[in-house]
Protein backbone atom coordinates (compact mmCIF):
# COMPACT_ATOMS: atom_id res chain seq x y z
CA UNK A 1 0.00 0.00 0.00
CA UNK A 2 0.96 3.37 -0.43
CA UNK A 3 -0.07 5.69 2.19
CA UNK A 4 -1.31 9.77 1.89
CA UNK A 5 0.46 11.67 4.44
CA UNK A 6 -0.80 12.68 7.44
CA UNK A 7 1.33 14.50 9.95
CA UNK A 8 1.21 15.59 13.57
CA UNK A 9 3.69 17.85 15.07
CA UNK A 10 6.21 15.33 16.24
CA UNK A 11 10.48 16.10 16.73
CA UNK A 12 12.42 13.28 16.36
CA UNK A 13 13.84 11.74 19.75
CA UNK A 14 17.25 13.02 20.49
CA UNK A 15 19.59 9.49 20.99
CA UNK A 16 17.87 7.10 19.11
CA UNK A 17 19.43 6.48 16.05
CA UNK A 18 19.12 2.30 14.94
CA UNK A 19 16.05 1.55 15.65
CA UNK A 20 13.41 1.91 18.86
CA UNK A 21 11.06 -1.45 17.96
CA UNK A 22 9.59 -1.89 21.07
CA UNK A 23 8.25 1.44 23.61
CA UNK A 24 6.15 0.76 26.73
CA UNK A 25 4.76 3.82 29.29
CA UNK A 26 4.83 4.06 32.59
CA UNK A 27 1.20 5.07 34.77
CA UNK A 28 3.82 7.87 35.65
CA UNK A 29 5.32 8.91 32.02
CA UNK A 30 8.70 6.81 32.10
CA UNK A 31 9.49 4.88 28.79
CA UNK A 32 11.35 2.33 27.73
CA UNK A 33 12.37 1.90 24.49
CA UNK A 34 14.31 -1.13 23.00
CA UNK A 35 17.10 -0.05 20.34
CA UNK A 36 19.35 -2.28 18.31
CA UNK A 37 18.15 -5.00 16.66
CA UNK A 38 19.17 -7.15 14.62
CA UNK A 39 16.29 -9.89 13.34
CA UNK A 40 16.46 -12.06 10.04
CA UNK A 41 16.25 -10.44 6.69
CA UNK A 42 15.45 -7.00 8.34
CA UNK A 43 18.42 -3.75 7.58
CA UNK A 44 20.86 -2.81 10.40
CA UNK A 45 22.82 -0.12 10.44
CA UNK A 46 24.84 -0.54 13.40
CA UNK A 47 27.25 -3.32 14.49
CA UNK A 48 27.01 -2.63 18.44
CA UNK A 49 24.98 -4.33 20.72
CA UNK A 50 20.83 -3.66 21.43
CA UNK A 51 20.81 -1.42 24.37
CA UNK A 52 17.95 -0.07 26.14
CA UNK A 53 16.80 3.43 26.77
CA UNK A 54 14.14 5.78 28.66
CA UNK A 55 12.60 8.67 28.41
CA UNK A 56 10.57 11.21 30.15
CA UNK A 57 7.29 12.22 28.92
CA UNK A 58 7.06 14.69 32.23
CA UNK A 59 9.70 16.46 31.20
CA UNK A 60 9.12 19.91 31.08
CA UNK A 61 11.68 20.20 28.25
CA UNK A 62 9.55 20.17 25.12
CA UNK A 63 12.18 18.34 23.28
CA UNK A 64 13.76 15.85 26.18
CA UNK A 65 16.19 13.67 25.76
CA UNK A 66 16.39 9.62 25.41
CA UNK A 67 18.75 8.24 28.60
CA UNK A 68 20.64 4.83 27.83
CA UNK A 69 19.78 2.50 30.85
CA UNK A 70 22.76 0.70 32.53
CA UNK A 71 22.57 -2.63 33.15
CA UNK A 72 24.10 -4.32 35.67
CA UNK A 73 23.92 -8.13 36.87
CA UNK A 74 25.35 -11.20 34.43
CA UNK A 75 23.94 -10.69 31.20
CA UNK A 76 26.25 -10.81 28.27
CA UNK A 77 25.99 -7.49 26.58
CA UNK A 78 28.16 -8.23 23.82
CA UNK A 79 25.46 -10.06 22.58
CA UNK A 80 22.21 -8.16 23.90
CA UNK A 81 19.49 -8.23 20.82
CA UNK A 82 16.43 -7.00 22.55
CA UNK A 83 12.97 -7.35 20.74
CA UNK A 84 8.99 -6.75 22.49
CA UNK A 85 9.30 -5.45 25.34
CA UNK A 86 6.67 -4.92 28.39
CA UNK A 87 6.69 -3.58 31.81
CA UNK A 88 5.04 -5.03 35.31
CA UNK A 89 4.88 -3.37 38.70
CA UNK A 90 4.46 -5.24 41.74
CA UNK A 91 1.42 -3.68 43.95
CA UNK A 92 3.06 -5.38 46.86
CA UNK A 93 5.95 -2.65 47.11
CA UNK A 94 5.97 -0.77 43.54
CA UNK A 95 8.80 -2.16 42.09
CA UNK A 96 9.37 -2.42 38.60
CA UNK A 97 10.04 -4.95 36.60
CA UNK A 98 11.23 -4.86 32.63
CA UNK A 99 10.62 -8.22 30.51
CA UNK A 100 12.05 -8.17 27.23
CA UNK A 101 12.81 -10.31 24.74
CA UNK A 102 16.82 -10.74 23.32
CA UNK A 103 17.59 -12.71 20.85
CA UNK A 104 21.54 -13.51 21.54
CA UNK A 105 23.04 -15.14 18.41
CA UNK A 106 19.84 -15.77 16.68
CA UNK A 107 18.61 -17.18 19.68
CA UNK A 108 15.35 -16.70 21.58
CA UNK A 109 15.14 -15.62 25.48
CA UNK A 110 13.30 -13.74 28.02
CA UNK A 111 15.49 -11.49 30.18
CA UNK A 112 13.91 -10.35 33.18
CA UNK A 113 15.56 -7.11 34.66
CA UNK A 114 14.41 -4.84 38.06
CA UNK A 115 14.32 -1.13 37.42
CA UNK A 116 16.58 -0.53 40.65
CA UNK A 117 17.54 3.04 40.62
CA UNK A 118 17.96 6.00 38.46
CA UNK A 119 18.70 4.75 34.82
CA UNK A 120 19.66 1.28 36.05
CA UNK A 121 18.43 -1.91 35.41
CA UNK A 122 19.32 -5.11 37.31
CA UNK A 123 19.38 -8.56 35.51
CA UNK A 124 17.52 -10.74 37.58
CA UNK A 125 17.09 -14.24 35.65
CA UNK A 126 17.02 -15.07 31.89
CA UNK A 127 14.11 -17.36 31.10
CA UNK A 128 14.59 -19.92 27.46
CA UNK A 129 12.25 -23.33 26.64
CA UNK A 130 11.30 -25.13 23.63
CA UNK A 131 8.06 -23.64 23.20
CA UNK A 132 9.92 -20.19 23.26
CA UNK A 133 10.87 -20.88 20.07
CA UNK A 134 10.85 -17.41 18.51
CA UNK A 135 9.76 -14.89 20.63
CA UNK A 136 8.50 -11.45 19.04
CA UNK A 137 6.74 -9.62 21.86
CA UNK A 138 5.79 -10.39 25.38
CA UNK A 139 3.18 -8.95 28.23
CA UNK A 140 4.18 -9.65 31.75
CA UNK A 141 1.25 -10.68 34.21
CA UNK A 142 3.18 -11.02 37.14
CA UNK A 143 6.54 -10.88 38.62
CA UNK A 144 7.97 -13.73 37.04
CA UNK A 145 5.39 -14.67 34.41
CA UNK A 146 4.15 -13.27 31.03
CA UNK A 147 2.76 -14.09 27.55
CA UNK A 148 4.75 -14.53 24.66
CA UNK A 149 3.82 -14.49 20.91
CA UNK A 150 5.93 -16.76 18.65
CA UNK A 151 5.93 -15.11 15.15
CA UNK A 152 7.45 -18.20 13.38
CA UNK A 153 5.49 -22.28 13.43
CA UNK A 154 8.88 -23.30 13.57
CA UNK A 155 12.17 -22.39 14.45
CA UNK A 156 13.49 -23.27 11.11
CA UNK A 157 12.98 -20.36 8.64
CA UNK A 158 12.22 -22.79 5.54
CA UNK A 159 9.46 -24.35 7.59
CA UNK A 160 7.86 -21.46 8.61
CA UNK A 161 7.82 -20.12 4.89
CA UNK A 162 6.27 -23.36 3.88
CA UNK A 163 3.62 -22.71 6.59
CA UNK A 164 2.77 -19.36 5.07
CA UNK A 165 3.11 -20.29 1.37
CA UNK A 166 0.36 -22.83 2.45
CA UNK A 167 -1.88 -20.78 4.62
CA UNK A 168 -1.07 -22.66 7.92
CA UNK A 169 -1.75 -20.88 10.43
CA UNK A 170 0.27 -22.62 13.40
CA UNK A 171 2.39 -19.36 15.67
CA UNK A 172 1.29 -19.39 19.02
CA UNK A 173 0.89 -17.53 21.91
CA UNK A 174 2.46 -19.06 25.20
CA UNK A 175 2.05 -18.86 29.07
CA UNK A 176 5.26 -18.79 31.15
CA UNK A 177 5.06 -18.98 34.95
CA UNK A 178 7.93 -20.45 37.24
CA UNK A 179 4.89 -23.49 37.54
CA UNK A 180 4.01 -24.16 34.09
CA UNK A 181 4.82 -23.72 30.48
CA UNK A 182 2.07 -24.14 27.39
CA UNK A 183 0.56 -23.34 24.81
CA UNK A 184 -2.23 -20.95 25.53
CA UNK A 185 -3.46 -19.88 22.38
CA UNK A 186 -2.76 -21.17 18.80
CA UNK A 187 -4.03 -20.41 14.80
CA UNK A 188 -1.80 -17.11 14.52
CA UNK A 189 -0.11 -16.83 10.94
CA UNK A 190 2.17 -15.05 12.82
CA UNK A 191 1.93 -13.62 16.08
CA UNK A 192 3.57 -10.68 16.99
CA UNK A 193 2.74 -7.55 18.91
CA UNK A 194 0.28 -8.58 22.29
CA UNK A 195 -0.92 -6.41 25.13
CA UNK A 196 -3.12 -6.36 28.04
CA UNK A 197 -6.38 -4.43 28.58
CA UNK A 198 -6.51 -2.16 31.56
CA UNK A 199 -9.06 -4.61 33.51
CA UNK A 200 -6.42 -7.62 32.54
CA UNK A 201 -8.74 -9.38 31.43
CA UNK A 202 -8.41 -9.41 27.86
CA UNK A 203 -4.96 -10.17 25.73
CA UNK A 204 -4.78 -8.37 22.24
CA UNK A 205 -2.36 -10.05 19.89
CA UNK A 206 -1.89 -8.97 16.21
CA UNK A 207 -1.51 -11.42 13.28
CA UNK A 208 0.45 -9.62 11.31
CA UNK A 209 -0.25 -11.45 8.17
CA UNK A 210 -3.45 -11.51 8.72
CA UNK A 211 -3.87 -7.77 8.67
CA UNK A 212 -5.91 -8.28 12.53
CA UNK A 213 -5.92 -7.69 15.98
CA UNK A 214 -7.27 -11.06 18.03
CA UNK A 215 -9.06 -10.28 21.11
CA UNK A 216 -8.68 -12.68 23.61
CA UNK A 217 -10.63 -13.77 26.92
CA UNK A 218 -8.29 -14.46 29.66
CA UNK A 219 -9.87 -17.90 31.82
CA UNK A 220 -9.29 -19.92 34.84
CA UNK A 221 -5.64 -21.90 34.32
CA UNK A 222 -4.29 -18.86 31.99
CA UNK A 223 -6.15 -20.11 29.21
CA UNK A 224 -6.89 -18.01 26.11
CA UNK A 225 -10.18 -17.83 24.07
CA UNK A 226 -10.95 -15.95 20.90
CA UNK A 227 -13.53 -13.48 21.38
CA UNK A 228 -13.11 -11.56 17.96
CA UNK A 229 -10.62 -10.31 15.37
CA UNK A 230 -11.02 -6.52 14.26
CA UNK A 231 -9.82 -5.79 10.58
CA UNK A 232 -6.71 -3.11 10.14
CA UNK A 233 -5.66 -3.53 6.56
CA UNK A 234 -2.22 -3.10 7.34
CA UNK A 235 1.05 -5.24 8.71
CA UNK A 236 0.45 -4.10 12.06
CA UNK A 237 3.00 -4.85 14.67
CA UNK A 238 3.73 -3.67 18.38
CA UNK A 239 0.61 -2.99 20.68
CA UNK A 240 -0.05 -0.51 23.02
CA UNK A 241 -2.63 -0.05 25.19
CA UNK A 242 -3.94 3.77 26.93
CA UNK A 243 -4.24 3.41 30.20
CA UNK A 244 -6.73 5.43 30.43
CA UNK A 245 -9.12 5.03 27.99
CA UNK A 246 -8.78 1.42 26.40
CA UNK A 247 -7.97 2.49 23.07
CA UNK A 248 -5.39 0.37 21.30
CA UNK A 249 -2.48 1.98 19.23
CA UNK A 250 -1.16 -0.01 16.87
CA UNK A 251 2.72 0.91 14.82
CA UNK A 252 2.07 -0.87 11.24
CA UNK A 253 3.69 -1.39 7.71
CA UNK A 254 2.27 0.16 5.31
CA UNK A 255 4.66 -2.14 2.47
CA UNK A 256 6.39 -5.13 3.57
CA UNK A 257 8.56 -5.72 1.19
CA UNK A 258 10.18 -1.99 1.08
CA UNK A 259 10.40 -2.41 4.90
CA UNK A 260 12.87 -5.59 3.99
CA UNK A 261 14.91 -3.63 1.05
CA UNK A 262 15.27 -0.57 2.66
CA UNK A 263 15.42 0.91 -0.82
CA UNK A 264 17.24 4.67 -0.06
CA UNK A 265 15.25 5.99 -3.21
CA UNK A 266 12.01 4.52 -2.20
CA UNK A 267 12.25 3.96 1.61
CA UNK A 268 9.55 2.35 3.55
CA UNK A 269 6.74 4.46 4.66
CA UNK A 270 4.95 4.52 8.46
CA UNK A 271 1.20 4.18 9.90
CA UNK A 272 -0.26 4.80 13.04
CA UNK A 273 -3.72 2.65 13.16
CA UNK A 274 -5.59 3.68 16.78
CA UNK A 275 -8.78 0.93 17.46
CA UNK A 276 -11.47 2.93 19.87
CA UNK A 277 -13.94 0.68 21.66
CA UNK A 278 -12.66 -2.46 20.68
CA UNK A 279 -14.84 -4.55 22.79
CA UNK A 280 -17.95 -2.80 20.67
CA UNK A 281 -20.18 -4.76 18.11
CA UNK A 282 -18.22 -1.70 15.42
CA UNK A 283 -15.33 -1.15 16.79
CA UNK A 284 -13.85 2.57 15.43
CA UNK A 285 -10.55 1.83 13.63
CA UNK A 286 -8.71 5.54 12.38
CA UNK A 287 -5.53 5.89 10.93
CA UNK A 288 -3.66 8.46 13.42
CA UNK A 289 -0.44 9.01 11.37
CA UNK A 290 1.32 8.14 7.89
CA UNK A 291 4.45 8.82 6.28
CA UNK A 292 6.32 7.75 3.19
CA UNK A 293 9.51 7.19 4.67
CA UNK A 294 10.37 10.74 4.38
CA UNK A 295 10.23 11.68 8.07
CA UNK A 296 10.32 8.04 9.26
CA UNK A 297 10.99 4.69 8.34
CA UNK A 298 9.17 1.63 9.27
CA UNK A 299 7.03 2.07 12.23
CA UNK A 300 6.60 -0.38 14.09
CA UNK A 301 5.28 0.88 17.35
CA UNK A 302 2.99 3.53 18.75
CA UNK A 303 2.90 4.27 22.77
CA UNK A 304 0.43 7.06 23.48
CA UNK A 305 0.83 9.16 26.94
CA UNK A 306 -1.93 11.78 28.06
CA UNK A 307 -1.58 14.05 24.81
CA UNK A 308 1.84 12.75 23.38
CA UNK A 309 2.61 9.93 21.25
CA UNK A 310 6.06 8.09 20.86
CA UNK A 311 6.72 6.35 17.64
CA UNK A 312 9.53 3.56 17.57
CA UNK A 313 10.59 1.85 14.14
CA UNK A 314 11.92 -1.85 13.40
CA UNK A 315 15.55 -0.33 12.63
CA UNK A 316 15.73 4.08 12.03
CA UNK A 317 14.51 6.66 14.77
CA UNK A 318 11.80 7.51 16.85
CA UNK A 319 9.30 10.27 17.46
CA UNK A 320 7.25 12.27 19.96
CA UNK A 321 4.60 13.75 18.66
CA UNK A 322 1.62 16.34 20.24
CA UNK A 323 -1.72 14.60 19.83
CA UNK A 324 -4.71 16.68 18.58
Amino acid sequence: REVPLKHLKCHHVKNIEYGSEDITILRDGLAFISTGLKYPGMPSFSDDPGKIYMLDLLDPNPKPTAVELQIKGQLDLNSFNPHGISVYTDDADSSIYLFVVNHPHHGSQVEIFQFVEENTLLHLKTISHPLLHSVNDIVAVGVESFYATNDHSFPNDVLHTLTILLGVPWCTVVYYSPEEVRVAANGFSSANGINISPDERYIYVSDIIDHEIDVLERQEGERLVHVKSVGVGSLCDNIEVDHETGDVWLGCHPNGVKLMTNDPADPPGSEVIKIHNIHSEKPVVTQEYADNGSVIMGSSVAAPYERKLLIGTVYQKALCCDLK
